[in-house]
């Protein structure tokens, strides 16, 4: 056991957050996502909820401040009516160390570039358009 980790973040999670290098990007994977079939670097965190997971890793993770998009999401398909509320969430922990711009991508082309991520963390996470990717940044 350590001080001050949070005990939603395992050993492997932490380990792949510090391997990972300025630029290199981890996807969080809702419940319905293709992570399995897409990751490079496939790890579960089955029963949690994307939100905690996210607030617990941006206390470590420094977001990439040298592109305009560091945080990426799942765009919904167009013609559907529905505005995913779990993504105010994501934005209440993502604003609170700077102003970040948040990307929204297209379905497939959000599954294309979860293919090239470093990692990609399968949740249990069951709202929809859940799907959120994170660019790397340094520390200031």
């Amino acid at each position: 056991m350590l001080k001050g980790i949070p005990a939603i973040l395992s050993p492997d999670l932490m380990k792949v957050l510090m391997e990972m290098g300025h630029g290199d990007e981890i996807v969080l994977a809702d419940g319905n996502f293709p992570a399995a079939s897409h990751a490079q670097h496939l790890l579960r965190c089955d029963g949690h909820g994307i939100p905690e997971l996210l607030e617990a890793i941006l206390k470590f993770f420094p977001l990439d401040t040298y592109v305009e998009h560091p945080v990426t999401l799942m765009d919904v398909v167009e013609g559907e009516q529905l505005q995913p509320t779990i993504w105010k969430k994501y934005e209440r922990f993502i604003q609170k160390e700077e102003s970040i711009q948040m990307e929204y991508l297209e379905r497939f082309s959000f599954y294309e570039r979860a293919k090239k991520a470093y990692a990609i963390v399968a949740t249990g996470e069951t709202a929809q358009y859940a799907n959120i990717i994170l660019k790397k940044g340094v520390l200031k």
